[in-house]
Protein backbone atom coordinates (compact mmCIF):
# COMPACT_ATOMS: atom_id res chain seq x y z
CA UNK A 1 0.00 0.00 0.00
CA UNK A 2 3.04 2.19 0.78
CA UNK A 3 3.67 2.48 -2.95
CA UNK A 4 -0.13 3.25 -3.81
CA UNK A 5 0.19 6.20 -1.52
CA UNK A 6 3.56 7.26 -2.89
CA UNK A 7 2.51 7.06 -6.62
CA UNK A 8 -0.37 9.21 -5.40
CA UNK A 9 1.50 11.69 -3.53
CA UNK A 10 3.77 12.17 -6.82
CA UNK A 11 1.34 12.07 -9.56
CA UNK A 12 -1.32 13.98 -7.53
CA UNK A 13 -4.71 12.88 -7.17
CA UNK A 14 -6.19 15.09 -9.15
CA UNK A 15 -4.59 14.15 -12.38
CA UNK A 16 -5.18 10.56 -11.44
CA UNK A 17 -8.97 10.59 -11.46
CA UNK A 18 -8.91 12.94 -14.61
CA UNK A 19 -6.66 10.49 -16.08
CA UNK A 20 -8.95 8.14 -15.28
CA UNK A 21 -11.94 9.47 -16.71
CA UNK A 22 -10.31 10.10 -19.92
CA UNK A 23 -9.63 6.67 -19.76
CA UNK A 24 -13.10 5.98 -19.05
CA UNK A 25 -14.12 7.79 -22.17
CA UNK A 26 -12.35 6.20 -24.75
CA UNK A 27 -13.36 2.38 -22.93
CA UNK A 28 -17.28 3.93 -23.51
CA UNK A 29 -16.21 5.17 -26.93
CA UNK A 30 -17.19 2.31 -28.88
CA UNK A 31 -20.23 1.29 -27.01
CA UNK A 32 -21.87 4.65 -28.11
CA UNK A 33 -20.65 4.36 -31.72
CA UNK A 34 -17.35 6.80 -31.44
CA UNK A 35 -14.49 5.57 -33.02
CA UNK A 36 -11.76 5.33 -30.73
CA UNK A 37 -9.27 5.56 -33.78
CA UNK A 38 -10.61 8.87 -35.36
CA UNK A 39 -10.77 10.43 -31.42
CA UNK A 40 -7.37 9.18 -30.73
CA UNK A 41 -6.29 11.06 -34.01
CA UNK A 42 -7.86 14.18 -33.08
CA UNK A 43 -6.44 14.48 -30.00
CA UNK A 44 -2.82 13.84 -30.97
CA UNK A 45 -3.49 16.43 -33.46
CA UNK A 46 -4.94 18.68 -31.25
CA UNK A 47 -2.09 18.09 -28.58
CA UNK A 48 0.23 19.57 -31.42
CA UNK A 49 -1.48 22.15 -31.82
CA UNK A 50 -1.69 23.47 -28.52
CA UNK A 51 1.71 22.75 -26.68
CA UNK A 52 4.14 24.82 -27.90
CA UNK A 53 1.45 27.52 -26.64
CA UNK A 54 1.22 25.29 -22.90
CA UNK A 55 4.92 25.87 -23.01
CA UNK A 56 5.38 29.55 -23.51
CA UNK A 57 3.57 29.57 -19.55
CA UNK A 58 6.88 28.25 -18.19
CA UNK A 59 9.49 31.09 -18.34
CA UNK A 60 7.11 33.56 -16.58
CA UNK A 61 6.27 30.49 -13.88
CA UNK A 62 9.88 29.63 -13.47
CA UNK A 63 11.21 33.66 -12.85
CA UNK A 64 8.57 34.51 -10.32
CA UNK A 65 5.60 36.37 -12.43
CA UNK A 66 2.99 33.82 -12.04
CA UNK A 67 0.67 32.53 -15.18
CA UNK A 68 1.17 34.66 -18.39
CA UNK A 69 -2.42 35.42 -18.44
CA UNK A 70 -1.22 38.01 -20.66
CA UNK A 71 -0.48 35.62 -23.79
CA UNK A 72 -2.97 37.17 -26.06
CA UNK A 73 -0.01 39.85 -26.27
CA UNK A 74 2.35 36.99 -28.08
CA UNK A 75 -0.51 35.95 -30.09
CA UNK A 76 -0.94 39.53 -31.86
CA UNK A 77 2.40 39.31 -32.84
CA UNK A 78 2.09 36.09 -34.18
CA UNK A 79 -1.35 37.06 -36.20
CA UNK A 80 1.40 40.16 -37.30
CA UNK A 81 3.98 37.54 -38.53
CA UNK A 82 1.56 35.42 -40.67
CA UNK A 83 -0.74 37.88 -42.03
CA UNK A 84 2.60 39.80 -43.15
CA UNK A 85 3.90 36.41 -44.45
CA UNK A 86 0.37 35.99 -46.73
CA UNK A 87 0.78 39.25 -47.62
CA UNK A 88 4.57 38.63 -49.13
CA UNK A 89 2.72 35.36 -50.30
CA UNK A 90 5.56 32.89 -48.96
CA UNK A 91 4.00 29.41 -49.64
CA UNK A 92 4.65 26.08 -48.21
CA UNK A 93 7.15 25.20 -45.15
CA UNK A 94 9.10 28.37 -46.23
CA UNK A 95 6.17 30.58 -45.44
CA UNK A 96 5.20 29.20 -42.43
CA UNK A 97 8.96 29.95 -41.04
CA UNK A 98 8.99 33.16 -42.30
CA UNK A 99 5.73 33.81 -40.65
CA UNK A 100 7.54 32.69 -37.66
CA UNK A 101 10.62 34.94 -38.33
CA UNK A 102 8.34 38.22 -39.12
CA UNK A 103 6.95 37.15 -35.75
CA UNK A 104 9.72 37.82 -33.73
CA UNK A 105 10.41 41.51 -33.68
CA UNK A 106 6.74 42.28 -32.51
CA UNK A 107 7.07 39.69 -29.84
CA UNK A 108 10.49 41.06 -28.50
CA UNK A 109 9.17 44.27 -28.83
CA UNK A 110 5.84 43.88 -27.00
CA UNK A 111 7.41 41.05 -24.30
CA UNK A 112 9.91 43.83 -23.40
CA UNK A 113 6.95 46.65 -22.58
CA UNK A 114 5.04 43.88 -21.33
CA UNK A 115 7.74 42.87 -18.75
CA UNK A 116 8.45 46.56 -17.80
CA UNK A 117 5.08 46.75 -16.62
CA UNK A 118 5.39 43.48 -15.16
CA UNK A 119 8.07 45.12 -13.38
CA UNK A 120 6.16 47.73 -11.78
CA UNK A 121 3.34 45.87 -10.30
CA UNK A 122 5.12 42.67 -7.90
CA UNK A 123 2.86 40.73 -6.27
CA UNK A 124 -0.23 41.58 -9.07
CA UNK A 125 1.30 40.20 -12.04
CA UNK A 126 -1.23 37.97 -13.01
CA UNK A 127 -3.90 40.43 -12.54
CA UNK A 128 -2.31 42.90 -14.44
CA UNK A 129 -1.30 40.47 -17.45
CA UNK A 130 -5.42 39.89 -17.88
CA UNK A 131 -5.84 43.60 -18.01
CA UNK A 132 -2.71 43.68 -20.68
CA UNK A 133 -3.99 40.21 -22.96
CA UNK A 134 -7.71 42.30 -22.75
CA UNK A 135 -6.85 45.21 -23.82
CA UNK A 136 -4.37 44.29 -26.11
CA UNK A 137 -6.85 42.21 -28.13
CA UNK A 138 -9.21 45.35 -27.88
CA UNK A 139 -6.55 47.80 -29.68
CA UNK A 140 -5.50 45.44 -32.22
CA UNK A 141 -9.77 45.21 -33.34
CA UNK A 142 -9.27 48.91 -34.66
CA UNK A 143 -5.48 48.44 -36.31
CA UNK A 144 -6.82 44.84 -38.18
CA UNK A 145 -9.42 47.60 -39.89
CA UNK A 146 -6.49 50.37 -40.84
CA UNK A 147 -3.44 48.39 -41.49
CA UNK A 148 -2.83 48.89 -44.93
CA UNK A 149 -2.77 45.20 -46.36
CA UNK A 150 -3.55 44.65 -49.98
CA UNK A 151 -3.78 40.99 -50.37
CA UNK A 152 -7.39 40.11 -51.78
CA UNK A 153 -7.34 37.30 -49.81
CA UNK A 154 -7.28 38.99 -46.98
CA UNK A 155 -9.12 41.81 -47.16
CA UNK A 156 -12.74 43.09 -47.50
CA UNK A 157 -13.88 42.45 -50.78
CA UNK A 158 -16.66 45.48 -50.71
CA UNK A 159 -14.29 47.88 -49.79
CA UNK A 160 -10.61 46.21 -50.70
CA UNK A 161 -9.39 47.66 -47.36
CA UNK A 162 -9.29 46.18 -43.09
CA UNK A 163 -8.63 42.35 -42.90
CA UNK A 164 -11.16 40.22 -42.85
CA UNK A 165 -12.34 38.14 -39.41
CA UNK A 166 -11.28 34.99 -40.29
CA UNK A 167 -8.73 34.39 -42.95
CA UNK A 168 -7.60 30.77 -44.71
CA UNK A 169 -4.37 29.95 -44.90
CA UNK A 170 -4.86 27.23 -47.43
CA UNK A 171 -2.96 27.89 -50.94
CA UNK A 172 -0.08 29.11 -48.02
CA UNK A 173 1.21 27.08 -45.60
CA UNK A 174 -1.97 25.09 -44.38
CA UNK A 175 -0.60 22.03 -42.76
CA UNK A 176 3.13 22.98 -43.15
CA UNK A 177 4.25 21.02 -40.20
CA UNK A 178 1.31 18.65 -39.91
CA UNK A 179 2.26 16.78 -43.39
CA UNK A 180 5.84 17.00 -42.56
CA UNK A 181 7.18 13.46 -42.29
CA UNK A 182 3.55 12.03 -41.41
CA UNK A 183 2.67 9.01 -41.43
CA UNK A 184 -0.12 6.03 -41.07
CA UNK A 185 -1.01 4.30 -38.19
CA UNK A 186 -3.87 2.27 -39.35
CA UNK A 187 -6.73 3.65 -41.05
CA UNK A 188 -8.22 6.55 -39.07
CA UNK A 189 -4.89 7.56 -37.52
CA UNK A 190 -2.50 9.83 -39.51
CA UNK A 191 0.28 11.12 -36.83
CA UNK A 192 1.50 14.63 -37.57
CA UNK A 193 5.08 14.40 -36.75
CA UNK A 194 6.28 17.65 -38.17
CA UNK A 195 3.99 18.92 -35.23
CA UNK A 196 5.94 16.49 -32.52
CA UNK A 197 9.31 16.93 -34.38
CA UNK A 198 8.87 20.81 -33.25
CA UNK A 199 7.68 20.38 -30.29
CA UNK A 200 10.52 18.71 -29.03
CA UNK A 201 12.52 20.76 -30.77
CA UNK A 202 11.47 23.71 -28.72
CA UNK A 203 11.48 21.76 -25.97
CA UNK A 204 14.97 20.90 -26.53
CA UNK A 205 15.85 24.88 -26.32
CA UNK A 206 13.61 25.60 -23.27
CA UNK A 207 15.63 22.53 -21.79
CA UNK A 208 18.87 24.42 -22.49
CA UNK A 209 18.38 27.69 -22.39
CA UNK A 210 17.52 26.75 -18.84
CA UNK A 211 21.13 25.18 -18.52
CA UNK A 212 22.55 28.47 -19.22
CA UNK A 213 23.46 30.94 -16.69
CA UNK A 214 20.96 32.89 -17.53
CA UNK A 215 18.35 30.59 -17.46
CA UNK A 216 19.81 29.44 -14.13
CA UNK A 217 19.89 33.22 -12.70
CA UNK A 218 15.94 33.02 -13.91
CA UNK A 219 14.69 29.98 -11.75
CA UNK A 220 16.94 31.93 -8.91
CA UNK A 221 14.96 34.94 -9.36
CA UNK A 222 11.68 32.90 -9.07
CA UNK A 223 12.64 30.80 -6.26
CA UNK A 224 13.32 33.71 -3.97
CA UNK A 225 14.42 36.97 -5.52
CA UNK A 226 16.04 38.54 -2.08
CA UNK A 227 18.51 35.75 -2.27
CA UNK A 228 18.97 35.87 -6.30
CA UNK A 229 19.24 39.84 -5.98
CA UNK A 230 21.88 39.34 -2.99
CA UNK A 231 24.06 37.09 -5.38
CA UNK A 232 24.11 39.85 -8.02
CA UNK A 233 21.75 38.86 -10.01
CA UNK A 234 19.56 41.61 -11.87
CA UNK A 235 16.31 40.79 -10.96
CA UNK A 236 14.35 43.30 -13.22
CA UNK A 237 15.80 41.85 -16.17
CA UNK A 238 15.68 38.32 -15.55
CA UNK A 239 12.49 39.00 -15.34
CA UNK A 240 11.97 41.03 -18.68
CA UNK A 241 13.88 38.18 -20.28
CA UNK A 242 11.12 35.40 -19.03
CA UNK A 243 8.46 37.91 -20.39
CA UNK A 244 10.22 38.47 -23.89
CA UNK A 245 10.81 34.55 -23.70
CA UNK A 246 6.58 33.87 -23.22
CA UNK A 247 5.50 35.96 -25.66
CA UNK A 248 8.14 34.44 -28.13
CA UNK A 249 6.75 31.51 -27.73
CA UNK A 250 2.97 32.63 -27.43
CA UNK A 251 4.08 33.95 -31.24
CA UNK A 252 5.03 30.89 -32.42
CA UNK A 253 2.67 28.50 -30.73
CA UNK A 254 -0.39 30.67 -33.03
CA UNK A 255 1.65 29.77 -35.66
CA UNK A 256 1.97 26.20 -34.64
CA UNK A 257 -2.17 25.95 -34.04
CA UNK A 258 -2.72 28.08 -37.11
CA UNK A 259 -0.91 25.97 -39.91
CA UNK A 260 -3.00 23.00 -38.59
CA UNK A 261 -6.18 24.54 -37.72
CA UNK A 262 -6.48 26.28 -41.35
CA UNK A 263 -7.38 29.90 -40.65
CA UNK A 264 -6.27 32.99 -38.82
CA UNK A 265 -8.27 34.00 -36.34
CA UNK A 266 -8.30 37.96 -36.15
CA UNK A 267 -10.39 40.63 -34.21
CA UNK A 268 -11.71 38.84 -30.78
CA UNK A 269 -10.02 35.39 -31.50
CA UNK A 270 -7.03 36.12 -29.23
CA UNK A 271 -9.68 37.56 -26.60
CA UNK A 272 -9.68 33.73 -24.06
CA UNK A 273 -6.74 31.50 -25.89
CA UNK A 274 -4.91 32.30 -22.30
CA UNK A 275 -7.16 30.30 -20.88
CA UNK A 276 -6.87 26.45 -22.28
CA UNK A 277 -3.35 27.48 -21.77
CA UNK A 278 -3.24 27.60 -18.50
CA UNK A 279 -5.88 25.59 -17.04
CA UNK A 280 -3.43 22.59 -19.28
CA UNK A 281 0.13 23.75 -17.34
CA UNK A 282 -1.98 23.74 -13.78
CA UNK A 283 -3.85 20.25 -15.07
CA UNK A 284 -0.07 18.74 -15.44
CA UNK A 285 0.83 19.57 -12.01
CA UNK A 286 2.44 22.80 -12.34
CA UNK A 287 2.19 25.58 -9.86
CA UNK A 288 2.25 29.21 -9.72
CA UNK A 289 5.91 29.32 -8.83
CA UNK A 290 7.41 26.31 -10.51
CA UNK A 291 6.36 24.43 -14.23
CA UNK A 292 8.13 21.65 -15.69
CA UNK A 293 8.32 20.41 -19.94
CA UNK A 294 7.03 17.43 -17.80
CA UNK A 295 4.04 19.16 -16.32
CA UNK A 296 3.47 20.64 -19.76
CA UNK A 297 3.49 17.15 -21.78
CA UNK A 298 0.39 15.93 -19.13
CA UNK A 299 -1.40 18.52 -18.86
CA UNK A 300 -1.82 19.43 -22.65
CA UNK A 301 -2.64 15.16 -23.02
CA UNK A 302 -5.54 15.21 -20.01
CA UNK A 303 -6.88 18.76 -21.32
CA UNK A 304 -7.24 17.95 -24.67
CA UNK A 305 -8.27 14.54 -24.57
CA UNK A 306 -11.07 15.49 -22.18
CA UNK A 307 -12.23 18.42 -24.63
CA UNK A 308 -12.18 16.09 -27.35
CA UNK A 309 -12.97 13.15 -25.58
CA UNK A 310 -16.42 14.52 -23.96
CA UNK A 311 -18.53 16.16 -26.54
CA UNK A 312 -18.10 13.27 -28.76
CA UNK A 313 -18.97 10.25 -26.26
CA UNK A 314 -21.83 12.42 -24.43
CA UNK A 315 -23.14 13.95 -27.91
CA UNK A 316 -23.52 10.29 -29.14
CA UNK A 317 -24.93 8.53 -25.68
CA UNK A 318 -28.01 10.75 -25.94
CA UNK A 319 -28.40 11.14 -28.99
CA UNK A 320 -29.02 14.91 -29.59
CA UNK A 321 -26.89 17.36 -31.24
CA UNK A 322 -25.23 19.02 -28.26
CA UNK A 323 -21.24 19.06 -28.69
CA UNK A 324 -20.71 22.76 -28.93
CA UNK A 325 -23.05 22.80 -25.68
CA UNK A 326 -20.96 20.52 -24.17
CA UNK A 327 -17.46 21.43 -25.20
CA UNK A 328 -18.04 24.75 -23.75
CA UNK A 329 -18.81 23.22 -20.23
CA UNK A 330 -15.97 20.68 -19.90
CA UNK A 331 -13.81 23.46 -21.41
CA UNK A 332 -14.77 26.20 -18.73
CA UNK A 333 -15.24 23.46 -16.24
CA UNK A 334 -11.98 22.21 -16.47
CA UNK A 335 -10.38 26.04 -16.56
CA UNK A 336 -12.35 26.97 -13.47
CA UNK A 337 -11.12 23.58 -11.62
CA UNK A 338 -7.28 24.33 -12.61
CA UNK A 339 -7.64 27.89 -11.18
CA UNK A 340 -8.95 27.17 -8.35
CA UNK A 341 -6.93 23.72 -7.64
CA UNK A 342 -3.20 25.84 -8.39
CA UNK A 343 -1.63 26.70 -5.07
CA UNK A 344 -2.14 23.30 -4.08
CA UNK A 345 -1.11 21.38 -6.93
CA UNK A 346 2.16 19.28 -6.52
CA UNK A 347 5.03 19.87 -9.00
Amino acid sequence: MSWIQSFVKQAGLPRIIIGLFLLSLFVAAPFVGVSVTTSINDVLVRFGMNAVMVLAMVPMVQSGCGLNFGLPLGIIAGLLGATLSLEIGVVGLWGFIVAILLSLPFSVIFGYFYGQLLNRVKGDEMVIATYVGFSSVAFMNILWLVLPYRNPTMVWGFSGEGLRTTISVEGYWLNALNNFLSFPLGTHIKVPTGMFIFFAFMCFLMWAFFHTKTGTAMTAVGSNSEFARASGVNVDRSRTQSVILSTVLGGIGILVYQQSFGFLQLYNGPFYMAFPAVASILLGGASVHKATLLNVIIGTILFQGIVTMTPSVINSAIQTDMSEVIRIIATNGMILYALTRKSVVKS
